[in-house]
């Protein structure tokens, strides 16, 4: 599911931003509300990417967050010749925003 950010900024409160780690420096965000997962998308319905984790975090720095998190999944387990689907690598880091942009 997807959802704008003009949107979103008029939220209350959202549970949790990730931040997703889709390669060397390519992110993408999505929200966790009501135990549900929306993107982020912008007004064309493109979702928000960003070089760096900072510049998600101006992106998103209207929105009330209760906890931000940096999500990666690792391809090691493929790369490896491990079957798909045994075990989920997820890993998330919690982070803050520190408003450094």
């Amino acid at each position: 599911m997807t959802m704008p950010l003009s949107k979103l900024e008029k939220f209350f409160y959202i549970d949790k931003l990730v931040i997703h780690s889709l390669d060397l420096s390519l992110y993408q965000a999505s929200v966790v509300i009501d135990g549900q997962e929306h993107y982020i998308t912008n007004e064309k319905g493109d979702y928000i990417r960003a070089i760096s984790v900072l510049e998600i975090q101006k992106l998103c720095r209207k929105l009330k967050v209760k906890s931000w998190v940096l999500r990666q999944q690792s391809a090691y387990d493929e790369m490896i010749g491990m079957p798909d689907g045994k075990q989920d690598n997820t890993l998330e880091v919690p982070l803050s925003n520190n408003k450094l942009y």
